[in-house]
């Protein structure tokens, strides 16, 4: 099931285990046996979460399983017992003198091995210096091979048992791991403290939450952008405080918003690239304990942690930490997603509004019921779930913002029970939400000749601002020319309302010695088809060429996450291009159909 990689980045070689498609995939089907991922396997006699029962995508759920979580504690045990034998060397300047002056030997596994000499050797001495001199701690090949053995044999009932004994989470599965590696079980854990594994896991969860994220939102300003550019120049009725106002376009309006989302694609990438891992820092964030096992030795303590941090795929760590890694990170990742949950809930409200009007929908199935007792209906279900769950994703940053304030000193325990909920919560709202955004965007459906209708009746309206400033180019006056308008509309309003007659707005205002004839009128919806072709091309604040978005989304290095299908690796934006709209996808087993379950 799982196979050993090297990735090299900036002269590190760092191992990691990874898990095949197919071992996820029956993994999955163990989680929906137990009621974490859905399926028809699920139990029905105990409360699941909708979140990831019938919302949430597979491998957002994997990502916050026990299963996921359990594996990375028992893969951070390794790293910490890999640096922990493989301390090297402080380099020349530390020893003193020339390495033909400081010759120093240590026994490894009954070989004496010396540091190598770069002035007769020097490429191949300074590249293996740090492999072959260890200044680490009595740590056998053979335990760490036990280790590696055991990452994902997890016993969950004995782990249970040995909860319910100690009343210790971490313990209990330090236990466990040492039951299956019983050559090992004196070094599991060695040095740290509970938080090693529990926030490092977190960190290490978030980012790879956020990888999942980034590609679905761009794959969601991908098909809006399609969209926006085939309506570019489609003119509708645009409306203020949800009152005709004046003529915008389709596309236009579509425009504003791939601005919102690509602004969030921003800060989503950003809050993955600020991340950092907590890493060794022991009981207060002092490292006292790692101090004390490596004799005083400021310089191994430090080369631990940015060992340890390597392995894990991160770049940098915190240098200053109580127990935990601030929880100020929580608030910074929760507010990304809330504000990705505010532009969602407003773009589906304005197609929610428009649906209404019958001017645009979202899409329909052939077989969809839209109301079990109206068979009329077409509700938008989709747009009204993303909205339900897009409230429930901003309310969320309230935990952590609470949580942050009330850490006492070097931490307190009130933070862990409230965390298990808000950050799962959030990151699997995020991912239903862009899921069934994406199927919205891509089965759009407009009807041009109810805009148009829309239009006519609301036309002369329309015409009155451009009126206004024809006259005054004229030479008249701007307040006047207002008032008589004003007052004409009014009139026209009335015999709308009143009568259920026309429009004669038009007629009225010629009739009107006060405004002559006017000429060369510009198209009532400006510059609204062309500012589509210009943010289409970049040029605007959430720029959304293929090129630009590439570019943001490739902005930094980005690790394969770990322990995920295949589905969800690879370069964002290309896999964004290649995963074939959600109408081409089979239908779902069971009762849901294509635009149910995963992608509603």
């Amino acid at each position: 099931m799982t196979s050993r990689r090297k990735q090299r980045r900036g002269g590190v070689i760092r191992h990691r285990a990874w898990v095949s498609s197919s071992a996820t995939r029956k993994r999955g089907v163990l989680m929906a046996a137990n009621g974490c991922g859905g399926g028809e396997m699920a139990g029905h006699d105990t409360y699941r979460s909708p979140l990831a029962a019938r919302y949430a995508s597979p491998e957002m759920a994997f990502i916050f399983s026990d299963a996921h979580k359990f594996q990375t504690w028992r893969q951070l045990w390794l790293f910490l017992a890999e640096a922990e034998q493989d301390l090297p060397a402080p380099g020349p300047a530390a020893l003193g003198g020339s390495f033909t002056q400081r010759k120093r030997s240590k026994c490894v596994e009954g070989r004496t091995r010396q540091i190598p000499d770069p002035e007769a050797r020097p490429g191949r001495a300074r590249a293996s210096m740090r492999a072959c001199w260890k200044l680490g701690l009595p740590i056998t090949d053979e335990q760490l091979d036990e280790m590696r053995a055991n990452l994902h044999t997890i016993d969950y009932k004995m782990a249970a048992d040995e909860e319910k004994r100690l009343r210790h989470d971490v313990m209990a599965h330090v236990h466990t791991f040492g039951h299956c590696c019983p050559k090992a079980a004196g070094i599991i854990h060695l040095g740290a403290t509970s938080c090693y594994v529990g926030d490092n896991t977190d960190l290490i969860t978030l980012k790879k939450a956020f990888e999942l994220l980034l590609p679905k939102l761009a794959r969601v300003i991908s098909r809006l952008a399609d969209f926006a550019a085939e309506h570019a120049g489609l003119p509708t009725l645009g409306f203020t405080h949800f009152q005709p106002a004046q003529l915008t376009t389709v596309g236009k309006r579509c425009c504003l918003w791939i601005q919102d989302l690509c602004m969030d694609l921003e800060r989503l990438t950003r809050a993955r690239d600020d991340l950092r891992f907590r890493g060794v820092k022991g009981t207060t964030g002092t490292q006292a304990s790692f101090l004390q096992l490596f004799e005083g030795d400021h310089g191994k303590v430090e080369e631990l942690d940015k060992m340890v941090t390597e392995k894990a795929g991160f770049q940098r760590a915190f240098i200053i930490t109580g127990q935990t890694y601030t929880r100020k990170v929580d608030i910074e990742a929760l507010s990304v997603l809330a504000s990705l949950g505010a532009s969602v809930h407003k773009i589906c409200t304005d197609i929610r509004l428009l649906a209404n009007l019958k001017e645009l929908e979202e899409p329909f199935e052939k077989q969809q019921i839209g109301s079990s007792a109206m068979p009329y209906k077409r509700n938008p279900m989709r747009c009204e779930r993303c909205c339900s769950l897009a409230r429930h994703l901003m309310t969320l940053v309230l935990d952590p913002l609470q949580t942050a304030s009330v850490q006492w000193l070097e931490r307190t325990l009130d933070d862990s029970a409230n965390r298990r909920l808000c950050l799962a919560e959030a990151f699997l709202t995020a991912d239903t939400i862009l899921s069934t955004l994406q199927n919205v965007s891509e089965g759009l459906v407009v009807y041009p000749k109810v805009i148009e209708r829309r239009i006519r009746q609301e036309l002369p309206f329309m015409a009155t601002e451009n009126i206004i400033m024809a006259v005054v180019k004229a030479g008249g006056s701007r307040q006047d020319c207002h008032e008589r308008i004003r007052v004409l509309s009014q009139e026209a309003a009335a015999v709308v309302k009143q009568e259920g007659g026309d429009n004669d707005l038009i007629a009225r205002i010629r009739a009107d010695p006060y405004f002559g004839p006017i000429h060369g009128q510009r198209p009532l919806w400006g510059l609204g088809s062309s500012q589509c072709r210009k943010e289409r091309g970049g040029g605007g604040r959430g720029g959304f060429s293929l090129p630009s978005l590439l570019h943001l989304i490739n902005a930094a290095p980005v690790a394969r996450p770990q322990l995920l299908p295949q589905a969800a690796l690879g370069v964002f934006w290309a896999q964004a291009l290649k995963v074939p709209r959600t109408a081409e996808r089979p239908a779902l087993e069971g009762s849901q159909t294509q635009s149910g379950g995963l992608w509603q």
